[in-house]
């Protein structure tokens, strides 16, 4: 489509995957489509009641259809199974098989997070799931075909629902845009291709590669980043580090006090008389009460009970790798890294592949703290090179005195880059684009890999700084996370303002120029 700039509406239609809280976000970049690039038809495939009820109040879109996935899920119960159908639909849209959209999605797969961590309990047969994505594939053909939207845009694709929207639109050739982090604080990226690669950056990356004159301005903000970085190392995130979460037995024993068990009562009262109030409580993403006060209470005592017993201490003379435990379950390994998704074999595997002086340090993800088992950090500890390190370990001591980082796609990965260290991914991280960075496909070949990393690393700062650079390029800076939890419709105004960056990033891949009145 060519750039055209007047102030006559766009002949193109939208679609947005409207879930939960980005529903609000997502309706804020709809508004910016229309005023600023004059789109005026839009549809939207959208989870849960709260955010499908505010979207049919709002008056500022008028969306063709809202298809509510609560209400597509429902019907699975009074569909017959047509393995014919099945059949046809691996065919058209099989990975190569149908196995993948049903793995991913935790509540189906494993009943989570409706049960928490670690429950892992499938509630429905193998025939319900069959008939689950029948009636979901059917229900989103049917919306495609109706709709015919120019382009989706997702929040994320991480479960059943999600993952059959986005290949039936690719399959139908609708172009369709991930909104992705970089890792870089503030900076959001998109992508066509949600688990192969950011391919904008990478499309960005080759081309400074051949020829950076184009490029200075960008070259310039990746040395003045990376600079800032090493000479005071910070995580993306302040919400990962373990100075923003409760991960010692002191600060969880601050639930205790009157005035925090008055709290937590009235919380869960509260949250009871919604849930038997609400006419829609049997919706399947629906957390049942008494479900919610068993598992945070089981999670409690674990946190009671403590973990101190088990840690190692850590040693940062000794030669030791490093292996962060990821956060669980979530798309950064179930879609991006499926078949090393189990850390406790990984880390197995990991620790015989190393030599045989060596250590594994590995260490819990602050956000984890309390979820996990005591059986499963010992059975970690029945690995004999292995250390199991106190969560309040800052990662950055970790990855500047280990001689290999080891992640499935984890941001560590990327942190170590930044820091020189030699690094293997076990998934589709976006920073394996890096010619130092060794992605391990199978896992004959890890111990070939470390020995190879650790023996041959030789580190290349212009590649790195190149990539950083398509970074700048590729992404918006907006503070994504702060405006997903502004709560509900408020704030939109604001919201608006913000979302314009990335707005214009997904307008430059349409080829779309502002109206004059935009």
């Amino acid at each position: 489509m060519s750039d055209i700039n007047n102030s006559s509406p766009r002949k193109m239609k939208a679609c947005f995957l409207l879930l939960r809280r980005f529903a609000y976000v997502g309706h804020a970049m709809a508004i910016i489509f229309k005023k600023k690039y004059g789109i005026q038809e839009f549809s939207g495939y959208v989870r849960i009641r709260d955010s499908f009820k505010f979207l049919q109040s709002q008056k500022d879109i008028h969306y063709t259809q809202l298809l509510l996935d609560e209400d597509v899920f429902k019907t699975y119960k009074q569909e017959p199974l047509d393995l014919n159908y099945i059949k046809h639909l691996e065919k058209e849209y099989g990975l190569p098989n149908l196995w993948p959209y049903l793995a991913v999605d935790r509540l189906i797969r494993y009943n989570m997070p409706i049960r928490e961590y670690p429950y892992n309990t499938p509630k429905f047969t193998h025939e319900e799931m069959m008939r689950m994505l029948q009636t979901q594939a059917k229900a989103i053909i049917q919306f495609l075909e109706e709709e015919k939207p120019d382009f989706v845009v997702f929040s994320v694709v991480g479960d059943l629902s999600t993952m059959l929207l986005y290949h039936i639109a690719r399959k139908k050739g609708i172009r369709t845009f991930l909104i992705r982090g970089t890792s870089l604080s503030g900076r959001f990226s998109i992508t066509e291709h949600y688990y192969e690669s950011l391919e904008f950056i990478d499309k960005a990356f080759a081309d400074i590669q051949k020829n950076s004159s184009p490029y200075q301005n960008y070259i310039q903000q990746a040395e003045k980043f990376l600079n800032e970085f090493r000479a005071k190392p910070s995580s993306y995130s302040a919400v990962v580090t373990p100075k923003a979460r409760p991960i010692n037995r002191k600060k969880q024993f601050a639930f205790l006090s009157p005035q925090k068990i008055f709290q937590s009562v009235r919380w869960f009262f509260q949250m009871l008389s919604a849930y038997l109030l609400d006419k829609h409580r049997d919706d399947y993403q629906n957390i049942k009460p008494w479900h919610y006060l068993v598992d945070r209470i089981k999670r409690k005592t674990r946190v009671l009970i403590g973990f101190d017993d088990l840690y190692d201490e850590a040693n940062l003379k000794e030669d030791f790798a490093f292996f962060p435990l990821q956060y669980e379950p979530e798309a950064s390994m179930m879609l991006y890294a499926p078949f090393y998704s189990d850390q406790l074999w990984l880390i197995k595997q990991i620790a015989q592949s190393l030599p045989l002086h060596y250590k594994l340090y590995v260490k819990e993800h602050p956000v984890m703290f309390g979820y996990r088992p005591r059986q499963y950090y010992k059975e970690l500890k029945k690995i004999p090179n292995v250390k199991l390190i106190r969560p309040e370990v800052p990662n950055f001591d970790l990855i500047q005195n280990a001689k290999l980082i080891t992640t499935n796609t984890g941001t560590a990965g990327w942190e170590a880059t930044l820091l020189k260290k030699p690094v293997i991914t076990f998934g589709n991280a976006f920073y394996n684009t890096l010619p130092i960075i060794k992605r391990c496909r199978a896992i004959e070949d890890l111990p070939r890999l470390i020995k190879e990393q650790l023996e041959n690393f030789h580190y290349d700062e212009k590649p790195l700084i190149h990539f950083i650079a398509a970074i700048f390029k590729e992404s918006a800076n907006v503070d994504l996370i702060q405006l997903w939890h502004i709560e509900g419709g408020g704030n939109m105004e604001k919201k608006e303002k913000e979302l314009v960056p990335l707005v214009d990033l997904i307008a430059e891949k349409l080829h779309l120029a502002p109206i004059k009145n935009g």
